[in-house]
């Protein structure tokens, strides 16, 4: 499914971008399937985002999405409030998810990466640094780490720690931030703060002084251990900082209460 052309982005795209919700979900395992296997899990996949995009009035062909093989790559458009996505969203997918591999041996696991920036649709996908940056959530080995050594849990979100400290912390219906945790992302040209939660768990596995989990079979020195470790929150280090939706420049300052942007700018998200 593709929206090309929504918000006036068509053939080569918008200079500089438009700013709008990034969403990279990934199966996890999907290496070890068979072409069957892979083709059951691709649809529960594309029907799981369905049912999650229809609980917070998201229509089909009102937004852009890309088939990644054993994954999704979509971008909202800019008017759809980001607190809907890390809140509803999240807990339908996790619904659909449950649903689906009720007594399933190989049930749908899923990693997703969320995050806001400046994006540009051309006539090939999407483009932007905030794209690059929930891929890299999404693939990060924290990320898969815990979804290795954790087979019970079927669904991972990492966000950033731009979106965590604009819209997450804000709470509202169905989000949960005391629940997440933070750690350090660092993959390929990546090295930044990003937030971990698993759906109707206190707290995702993070151990060490970065959130990330010791080698197999070291304890974590006790000197060592960090808030992340210990079960605390983490103050998010991009916390009303400006940092535009963590790429891209910085916009001017809109009204708390969010609205249309102003020219040259763009929304304020989880305002």
């Amino acid at each position: 499914m593709s929206s090309a052309g929504v918000n006036g982005e068509a053939g080569g795209g918008v200079a500089g971008g438009i700013h709008r919700f990034v969403v990279f979900g990934d199966i996890c395992g999907s290496g070890t399937l068979d072409m069957a296997e892979k083709g059951l899990q691709r649809a529960a996949l594309y029907a799981a985002f369905d049912d999650a995009y229809s609980s917070v009035g998201v229509e089909p062909g009102t937004f852009h999405q890309e088939d990644r093989g054993d994954g999704i790559l979509a971008a909202l458009r800019p008017d759809v409030p980001p607190s809907l996505m890390v809140g509803r969203w999240i807990d339908t997918l996790y619904e659909s998810l449950r649903a689906h591999n009720k007594g399933r041996a190989r049930p749908l696991r899923l990693r997703i990466g969320m995050n806001a920036g400046l994006v540009v649709q051309d006539s090939h996908g999407l483009v932007g640094r905030a794209v690059d940056l929930a891929a890299r959530l999404c693939d990060s080995p924290t990320a898969k780490r815990i979804m290795n050594e954790t087979p019970e849990v079927d669904l991972l979100v990492v966000v950033s720690d731009w979106l965590y400290a604009n819209v997450v912390i804000e709470g509202g219906p169905y989000v949960e931030p005391d629940h997440y945790r933070r750690a350090r992302i660092r993959s390929k040209e990546t090295d930044e703060a990003a937030w971990f939660h698993v759906p109707r768990r206190p707290a995702p596995p993070l151990i060490g002084s970065e959130g990330e989990r010791a080698p197999e079979g070291e304890p974590v020195p006790e000197g060592e251990r960090g808030p992340a470790a210990a079960g605390e929150r983490v103050p998010a280090t991009g916390a009303r900082t400006g940092v535009w939706g963590g790429g891209g420049g910085r916009p001017p300052p809109p009204p708390r209460g969010g609205g249309p942007p102003e020219p040259g700018g763009g929304v304020r998200v989880g305002g």
